[in-house]
């Protein structure tokens, strides 16, 4: 008897190990960010994709306001073309960083889309900064432990 999740069989590992890595190398997430910033990784540019009002909502601290729209005029001024690009957007129900990733690409940097997006970088309890000064929320217990510093996967 096969259920639905064997109705299609499983991929070979050696590709289902491409797949992954392949994924790796084109998605990152909240908390990954948030550790190599923490740790002050070099030749890391995060990038708020998103419009001014939402930037002055609130953003990822130490985050490049660069909206989809300029990428392609502005980045060459702003960004190291050495650097590795993060690109993030509101949250999963929106493809704004992947399209500015896509901008990205296209000008010749390296880049990774941050999975979740601003919405998943506040739901797992990280500060971040408004034009009112720096927030932080209490880590939504469907995303992330309350009281460790990530989900430890």
């Amino acid at each position: 008897m096969s259920g639905a999740v064997l109705s299609v069989p499983a991929a070979a590992p050696a590709d289902a190990a491409a797949h992954f890595a392949a994924r790796l190398a084109f998605e990152t997430d909240a908390s990954d960010v948030r550790a190599d910033l923490a740790a002050g990784v070099l030749g890391l540019v995060v990038v708020d994709v998103r419009g001014a009002d939402a930037w002055a909502q609130g953003r990822i601290p130490g985050a490049l306001h660069l909206p989809v729209a300029r990428i392609a005029a502005d980045a060459p001024a702003l960004v190291d073309p050495a650097a590795t690009v993060v690109t993030y957007c509101w949250g999963p129900g929106c493809n704004g960083a992947t399209r500015a990733a896509l901008a990205f690409a296209r000008l010749g940097y390296r880049v990774k889309e941050m999975l979740g997006g601003f919405e998943y970088w506040v739901r797992e309890g990280f500060p971040y900064d408004t034009d009112a000064g720096p927030a932080r929320r209490p880590a939504d217990d469907l995303t992330a432990p309350r009281d460790a510093v990530s989900c430890d996967c």
